[in-house]
């Protein structure tokens, strides 16, 4: 085996990018303190062509050294904007047609392995604060909420490992598995 050039690995230029057909899912980063975490959503985002990315809150946008330095780039790709209030940005995607999901830990939630996707269903997924995670009242306006399955000692994710994680999971499902 040979380690592959990052030219022989045929990717997409800016233009392309911004053509190319997207997955159908948005991400909603809400009061999200770390520039790198930001940074490296936006990567993410770039690798599974997400629709867009809402920075809400807190959350700082682009142009910035930091969210750059993990971002490598993907914030020209990658569609966002910045919205003050991630309530109106729940209410927005809904009216948009999207089907809105926190990823978090509450009662009744849906574990991501269960989570099973819609064909031509549009998602959007809210990821929340490094410490207090995602609001009560924005989990309130949500059609439902995903869990990570965890086992070891610790109660969480950092957060752009939970976004690259369940976004991996439901491009894979959208993808590759026969959609219901």
């Amino acid at each position: 085996m040979r380690k592959l050039a990052n030219s022989e690995l045929e990717r997409k230029n800016i233009d392309e990018f911004k053509q190319a057909e997207k997955t159908p899912i948005t991400i909603i980063l809400d009061d999200i303190r770390s520039l790198h975490n930001i940074g490296s959503v936006f990567r993410t985002a770039d690798a599974f062509l997400i629709e867009k990315i809402y920075l809400c809150g807190i959350t700082a946008t682009p142009p910035n050294k930091e969210i750059h330095k993990t971002a490598l780039g993907a914030t020209e790709t990658v569609t966002w904007e910045y919205a003050e209030s991630v309530i109106k940005t729940i209410e927005k995607v809904k009216n948009d047609g999207n089907s809105v999901w926190a990823v978090e830990q509450v009662e009744h939630s849906k574990m991501l392995n269960d989570f099973q996707v819609e064909k031509n269903k549009k998602y959007a997924l809210i990821f929340g604060n490094e410490v207090k995670g995602v609001s009560q009242e924005a989990i309130q306006k949500c059609e439902g909420v995903i869990e990570i399955p965890q086992l070891g000692t610790k109660h969480s994710l950092n957060i752009s490992v939970s976004a690259g994680i369940v976004v991996w999971d439901l491009f894979q499902k959208m993808t590759f598995e026969k959609i219901t």
